[in-house]
C-alpha cells in the first residue's frame, strides 16, 4: 500500500452527492489507497461540486481555486462536473480529472490513469448508473444515522430545476436491494435510515410500472431499525396505500418532507408542476387527518419569474393556514438551461429576498407553538454529539431531520448514537432542551 497514492475528498452540496461520495471513499480504501481528511497532506484532493444553484455553484468554484493555488492535484466530480466540463478543465490547470454524475464508480481507474501522466475526463453524456448494496462504501455522517438511495434522477421537467440534465432520467432499485443494505447498516450499528431520490414517491415506477412506496415501506418495516425518516415525497404520490404503510409500520417516522415550491395554481403551472395545484390543500388536510402526529416540512420558492404581489400573497396565507412544523425557503435562481432562465417578468433580486424573510417570519412563531407543544412531553432522542466542555449531548427526536431541522439540548449522561428518553423542559422557535430520563 505504501507506493500509493493518499487522496482527500471535499465534499459539497445534497446528501444525494454524500452518498456519491461515501461510494468513491469506499472504493479507494478497498483498492489499499490512503484516505486522509487533511487535504494538505493529501496527493490529491477530490471535490464533489454541486451545480444546483448560483450559490453553490459558487461555493464550488471557491474551493476548487484555492486548492489550486495550494498547487493541489484536483480530481472534480459530482453535477458541476457534469454541467461544466470543458470550461472546468479549460480554466483550472490544476484538475487532473473531471469525473461525471454516473460515473463515480470509476474512480480507482481514474486515479491509476492519471497516475500514469493522462488528464481523464470521463463523463457519460446520460447518466445511467446507481449503486446498490454490493457498492463498497464508507459512512461520513454520525455513527447514528445513514442515508439511503432508493433511486437515482427524475422523470419530471420542473422549469426552474438542473437536475434532471446533471442525474439523468429516474433509475430506482430493487426493494430487495434496497432492504439488504437497510440490513448492511442496521448491523453496524445504525438506528436511523433515511430514505432519499429525487422523487421518494415516485419510488418503482420505472422498474414496477407504477410506484411501489407502501411495498418498500413495508418491507423496511421489518428490518431491526428503530426509524425510517422519508425526504422528497410529492403530495401527489401520498396516496391512501402509502399513508396506510406509514400508519401501520411502527419504525417509518411520521415525517414528511414536501417540495410544495409555491401555492398558487398559476405559479406551479408557470413551473411545470399544474398536477401540484389541485392537490395542495386537500391532501395536507387529508395527510394530517389520517396521521395527526405527522411532522410537515415544505419548501418554497419566491420570486419565480411572474410571481407578483398577490401570488406571494396566496402563498403566505396558505403557510399561514396550513401550520408547518418546518419551512425552507429559497429566492428563484435563473439556471441557464431551464426554461425558466428566459421566463418574462423577472423578480428583482431585492424583492425576492423581502418576500423570502417575510415567510421566514411569518413561521417562525408558527415553529415556537409546534415546538413548544413538546415541553412536558418524553420523546425518543437520538444521540449524535457531545459537547467537549460542557459535557451537554446534543440530539435529534423524530420531529427533526440532520442538517435541515432543529436539534435537541440534553442533560444527562449516554453514549453517541443511541435513543434514549428525554423529559422536554423547554422549546425555542428551532430547538428543544431536556433532560435523560434514567430508568433505575
Amino acid at each position: 500500500m505504501g507506493d500509493k497514492p493518499t487522496i482527500a475528498i471535499s465534499h459539497l452540496g445534497c446528501e444525494k452527492n454524500r452518498i456519491d461520495t461515501e461510494h468513491m471513499l469506499g472504493l479507494l480504501v478497498e483498492a489499499g489507497y490512503g484516505v486522509d481528511t487533511n487535504e494538505e497532506l493529501a496527493d490529491y484532493v477530490i471535490v464533489n461540486t454541486c451545480s444546483f444553484i448560483e450559490a453553490a455553484r459558487e461555493e464550488s468554484v471557491k474551493t476548487l481555486v484555492e486548492l489550486a493555488e495550494a498547487n493541489k492535484k484536483v480530481v472534480i466530480t459530482g453535477c458541476m462536473a457534469q454541467h461544466f466540463q470543458e470550461q472546468l478543465l479549460e480554466e483550472l490547470p490544476e484538475a487532473v480529472a473531471v469525473v461525471g454524475t454516473g460515473d463515480y464508480h470509476k474512480i480507482v481507474n481514474v486515479i491509476e490513469r492519471v497516475e500514469q501522466g493522462e488528464r481523464v475526463k470521463l463523463i457519460s453524456a446520460e447518466p445511467t448508473y446507481i449503486a446498490d448494496e454490493t457498492t463498497p462504501r464508507y459512512r461520513t455522517t454520525t455513527e447514528g444515522v445513514a442515508y439511503l438511495r432508493v433511486a437515482e434522477g427524475c422523470d419530471y421537467r420542473c422549469a426552474f430545476c438542473i437536475i434532471p440534465y446533471l442525474r439523468g432520467n429516474q433509475r430506482s432499485r430493487t426493494i430487495e436491494s434496497i432492504v439488504a443494505e437497510a440490513k448492511q447498516l442496521a448491523s453496524q450499528g445504525v438506528k436511523e435510515i433515511i430514505l432519499i431520490s429525487q422523487i421518494t414517491t415516485n419510488y418503482g415506477l420505472d422498474i414496477y410500472g407504477k410506484p411501489k412506496l407502501a411495498e418498500l415501506l413495508r418491507a423496511l418495516g421489518k428490518v431491526d431499525v428503530p426509524w425510517i425518516r422519508m425526504h422528497y415525497a410529492y403530495p401527489t404520490g401520498l396516496t391512501p396505500d402509502v399513508i396506510a404503510a406509514i400508519q401501520e409500520t411502527p419504525n417509518v417516522l411520521p415525517y414528511l418532507d414536501l417540495p410544495l415550491q409555491h401555492s398558487h395554481p398559476e405559479i406551479l403551472r408557470a413551473m411545470n408542476r399544474p398536477w401540484q395545484g389541485r392537490v395542495n390543500d386537500g391532501i395536507i388536510d387529508r395527510i394530517k387527518t389520517a396521521l395527526p402526529s405527522s411532522v410537515l416540512r415544505t419548501t418554497f420558492i419566491v420570486g419565480f419569474p411572474g410571481e407578483t404581489q398577490e401570488h406571494f400573497e396566496h402563498l403566505l396565507e396558505f403557510t399561514e393556514r396550513h401550520e408547518f412544523d418546518h419551512v425552507g425557503v429559497f429566492t428563484f435562481s435563473p439556471e441557464e438551461e431551464t426554461p425558466a432562465y428566459s421566463l418574462p417578468n423577472q423578480v428583482p433580486s431585492e424583492v425576492m429576498v423581502e418576500r423570502r424573510d417575510r415567510i421566514m417570519a411569518l413561521q417562525q412563531p408558527i415553529s415556537l407553538k409546534k415546538n413548544q407543544q413538546e415541553v412536558g412531553k418524553t420523546v425518543d432522542v437520538l444521540i449524535e454529539q457531545e459537547n467537549p466542555e460542557s459535557g451537554e449531548l446534543i440530539g435529534r427526536s423524530g420531529r427533526f431531520s440532520p442538517e435541515v431541522d432543529g436539534q435537541v439540548y440534553i442533560k444527562g449522561e449516554s453514549r453517541l448514537g443511541t435513543i434514549v428518553p428525554v423529559q422536554i423542559q423547554s422549546a425555542d422557535a428551532y430547538d428543544l432542551y431536556g433532560q435523560i430520563v434514567n430508568s433505575n
